[in-house]
């Protein structure tokens, strides 16, 4: 049996189903989905997967990255295949561990590995490198902050009614096509006219 695994980061706008499309066309027959960092120590529909597969069965993953972006964590993985006999297909690099392990094979797989986890990291620096630029700029970082000027305007209309008493916020949120947390963050903002 072949069990395909595609993974992209939470953070990532990678879509996800060029890599089930690929690895269904690869002959996988189950694909696991999953959406962690490939550096995360735990990822649960892998362990998942880990568990489900037999010996003699096959693994498939796109490519190296999508394994994994950390060399420890691919020699683990590695050790597992071999310890259990189970053959991976990795692109178009295939590791049989089901007979002889090929010790090249494992050597590339490794060299892979290496290269996904300095991509990464080499990410993560130019991400905290231009934060530092930003804010040494004088550029304030996270959402901008919201004032009475930002209040709907339909949320204005409707504020007399509401401070005369003539229906409660429930009503208010409702007349205003909002949600109460919308609403509090709203009436906050206009001087926190409470009833």
């Amino acid at each position: 049996m072949k069990y395909g695994y595609a993974r992209c980061s939470t953070t990532d706008k990678q879509d996800i189903s060029r890599q089930i499309r690929d690895l269904r066309a690869a002959g996988a027959k189950e694909v696991y989905e999953e959406r962690v960092s490939g550096s995360a120590p735990v990822r649960v529909i892998f362990d998942e997967l880990m568990d489900i597969i037999q010996p003699g069965d096959t693994l498939a993953v796109t490519e190296v990255s999508r394994l994994t972006r950390d060399t420890g964590k691919m020699v683990e993985i590695l050790s597992h295949l071999e310890k259990n006999k189970i053959r991976l297909e990795c692109g178009t690099l295939v590791a049989d561990y089901t007979d002889t392990v090929d010790v090249m094979q494992r050597a590339m797989l490794l060299i892979m590995a290496v290269f996904a986890e300095l991509e990464r990291g080499l990410t993560v620096e130019r991400i905290k490198s231009g934060l530092k630029n930003a804010i040494a700029g004088g550029s304030k970082l996270g959402r901008p902050k919201k004032t009475a000027k930002d209040v709907p305007t339909l949320v204005r209309e409707l504020l007399p009614r509401y401070a005369a008493g003539e229906f409660g916020k429930a009503e208010y949120a409702r007349l205003a096509g909002i949600s109460r947390p919308a609403l509090y963050k709203y009436l906050a903002l206009l001087g926190g006219v409470e009833k």
